[in-house]
């Protein structure tokens, strides 16, 4: 006993935890969660890929418009998803790592997904500033057009296409980057921090 309360309160919550049989932990993210990471991380690739297409093509030509109301339809998907995700996470949380990153580890991860979230905005917010002062159509898959919240103005749809090209290009370097931490932890490492993403395995 004497021991154990000369002990921080770190170190009792890892007693506490070593006496949860692994049978009864959650290292996994919930089903939401994870539906939400994978959803997310098709409609931004998807998104990025079509974006860096059409810009290749010639303006006002097909199949340019066509994939720029897709690119523009994801990304205005993904704003949207967004603060859904970060409410979740808020209500629900994150599950305990088996074992625990190191300080370095942990806060690189931290920064790096702080500035994923940021840009997940950043970048259709951008993209929005720059259709609606440019009078460039805001469609929703076809099935509706997106409220125009801005009236025309050249030197503001300037400055949204500005913006929009360099966090879009950030995003792509921030997202390159999460990619090399991921591979690093599955084949580096060897650690359950891919797995945390992926659907827990049932015991037999």
């Amino acid at each position: 006993m004497p021991m154990i309360a000369g002990m921080s309160s770190a170190d009792r919550q890892n007693i506490r935890r070593d006496e949860i049989p692994d049978s009864g932990r959650q290292f996994n993210y919930d089903g939401a969660q994870r539906g939400f990471h994978w959803t997310m991380a098709v409609f931004i690739i998807v998104a990025m890929m079509l974006g860096i297409y059409a810009s290749f093509l010639p303006p006002g030509t097909s199949p340019r418009k066509e994939l720029l109301d897709i690119h523009k339809s994801l990304g205005m998907t993904v704003l949207v998803l967004v603060p859904l995700r970060l409410a979740y996470r808020f209500v629900v949380g994150e599950p305990p790592y088996g074992a625990p990153l190191s300080r370095l580890v942990h806060l690189a991860a931290r920064l790096g997904h702080f500035g994923l979230y940021g840009l997940m905005l950043a970048v259709p917010i951008s993209g929005y500033v720059y259709s609606a002062a440019g009078g460039y159509s805001l469609p929703w898959f076809g099935l509706f057009s997106w409220p125009r919240l801005l009236a025309r103005n050249e030197a503001l749809a300037r400055f949204g296409e500005e913006v929009h090209f360099w966090v879009g290009w950030s995003f792509v370097a921030l997202l390159c980057t999460h990619l090399a931490a991921v591979a690093w932890h599955v084949f580096a490492k060897r650690d359950e921090v891919m797995g945390r993403m992926l659907r827990r395995k049932q015991r037999r």
